[in-house]
C-alpha cells in the first residue's frame, strides 16, 4: 500500500512537471489572451472635486503611464500564477481521485 501511494505521488509530481514544462507555448498563449482581456477592460477615475487643468494633466499622465508601463507585466504575472494554480488544482483532484480509488479497492476483509 505504501508503495502504491509513493508511486501515485511520484506520478503526480511528474505530471505536474510535464504540464508546466512541456506546454510552454500553450500556457503562454493562454496567459497572454487572459492578460489582453483584462487590460482591455475600461477603468475610469472620478474626481470628487474638479481639479485645475495642470493637476488633471498630471493625473492623466500618471494614469496613462500606469496603464501602459506598469500594469501589463503585473497583470501578466498574476494571470500566469493563477493559471498555474488552476492546473495544480486539477492535478491534485486527479491524485485525490486515484488515492481514494486505491483505498476503496484495497479494503481488507475483516
Amino acid at each position: 500500500m505504501h508503495r502504491k501511494f509513493k508511486k501515485l505521488l511520484h506520478d503526480y509530481k511528474v505530471n505536474l512537471f510535464h504540464e508546466v514544462h512541456d506546454n510552454v507555448q500553450e500556457l503562454t498563449n493562454e496567459c497572454m489572451a487572459v492578460t489582453e482581456e483584462v487590460l482591455n477592460q475600461k477603468y475610469h477615475y472620478h474626481f470628487h472635486k474638479l481639479p485645475d487643468a495642470n493637476r488633471a494633466e498630471i493625473i492623466n499622465m500618471i494614469n496613462n503611464y500606469t496603464r501602459e508601463a506598469i500594469l501589463p507585466p503585473v497583470v501578466e504575472k498574476l494571470v500566469e500564477r493563477q493559471i498555474a494554480n488552476e492546473r495544480r488544482v486539477v492535478a491534485l483532484e486527479k491524485l485525490l481521485e486515484q488515492v481514494l480509488s486505491t483505498l476503496s479497492a484495497e479494503i481488507p476483509a475483516v
